[in-house]
């Protein structure tokens, strides 16, 4: 019997895993909110503004508004929906799911407000006996390459050994390798933080700053990400992980990485919301970097990069001050 997967979000990343596990061989259902998009893909099986016009999506793929028919006897549920919708959609599931299905988490971002993952968001809204546990999917996983079945590498992280082992096997295939991690606080906030530093990175791609720049970004970023995971309770090896530098050095470098693309149009002159407005897809980088700096003053712990990415998103502040104000702070030991 084949394995039945209900997939929550029609975005990039959720229809590319719908395609994903229909090629694993599992029964993939989808919900989407959205009804003219779940008529268009019905009737032209495109994801338009999503996926590539060449990609169908298989008929074998039913897509749906009814989240109840959606999820009716799933035995994994993936929540592949941006983080600010995280909480209302799970408080949806809560009221219909049935069963005890793994669910998953694929979404990169950390609540405003509360501060929270997103596996603490659908623990909370979720209650355990109506779920066999929580997993989150997290890595350099760059839609538009998995969909030409490029070689990928994630990790699937759970405190639960059933549950990451579950998961990992839910996914992986010849060229989507997964690993498991126990480690889910690393997991989520390292695939999280990396998307402020790539906001970071776009910004010095558009003012042309160089291959030096880029590896003392990185490397210092990396740096500021482990800090605070550390903090908040991570294990410092997991930020070295896929989660961790590969998910960084990928999105920071990626011509498809929609947070590079914010930073990078921001350093040419364009305003915050000028270029939210003209996209289509969500830059989770620009929210996160609002919970972070706040996660950064409540544990007491200095993200420089993440304060200068701060202060440019939202006080307005020139790329090229910021920069500045990176390079001229006191000299000081090379330590982590």
């Amino acid at each position: 019997m084949k394995t039945r997967v209900a997939i929550l979000g029609a975005g990039s990343w959720g229809s590319t895993l719908a395609i994903l596990l229909h090629g694993n061989g599992c029964q993939v259902r989808v919900w989407e909110i959205d009804e003219e998009r779940v008529a268009a893909i019905a009737t032209t099986r495109q994801n338009t503004g999503f996926l590539p016009d060449e990609v169908l999506i298989p008929e074998q793929i039913e897509i749906s508004t009814d989240l109840a028919d959606v999820v009716r006897d799933a035995e994994s549920v993936v929540l592949a929906v941006p983080s600010h919708t995280m909480r209302e959609v799970a408080r949806k599931l809560a009221r219909v799911v049935a069963g005890q299905p793994i669910l998953v988490s694929v979404a990169k971002g950390i609540e405003n407000g509360t501060l929270k993952r997103m596996s603490e968001v659908i623990a909370e809204e979720i209650r355990p006996d109506k779920r066999r546990g929580i997993a989150c999917l997290s890595g350099p996983s760059i839609a538009n390459e998995v969909l030409r079945n490029l070689p990928a590498t994630v990790v699937c992280a759970s405190r639960e050994m059933e549950v990451r082992r579950a998961g990992q096997l839910l996914f992986v295939s010849p060229s989507f390798r997964v690993y498991s991690n126990e480690d889910i606080i690393g997991v989520e906030l390292g695939g999280s933080l990396k998307n402020v530093i790539a906001l970071a990175a776009g910004i010095g791609d558009g003012l042309g700053l160089g291959a030096n720049a880029k590896g003392a970004l990185l490397t210092r970023g990396l740096a500021e990400i482990t800090r605070l995971g550390v903090a908040m309770g991570a294990e410092p090896l997991t930020f070295a992980g896929l989660s961790g530098a590969g998910d960084l050095i990928t999105t920071c470098t990626s011509a498809h990485s929609r947070n590079r693309y914010v930073g990078e149009q921001i350093a040419l002159g364009r305003s915050l919301d000028e270029v939210l407005s003209s996209m289509v897809m969500v830059a989770e980088g620009v929210r996160t970097t609002r919970a972070a700096r706040e996660l950064a003053r409540r544990s007491g712990v200095e993200m420089p990069i993440t304060e200068q990415m701060h202060e440019v998103l939202f006080d307005g502040k020139e790329p090229r001050a910021a920069i500045a104000d990176l390079m001229e702070r006191e000299p000081k030991a090379e330590v982590w």
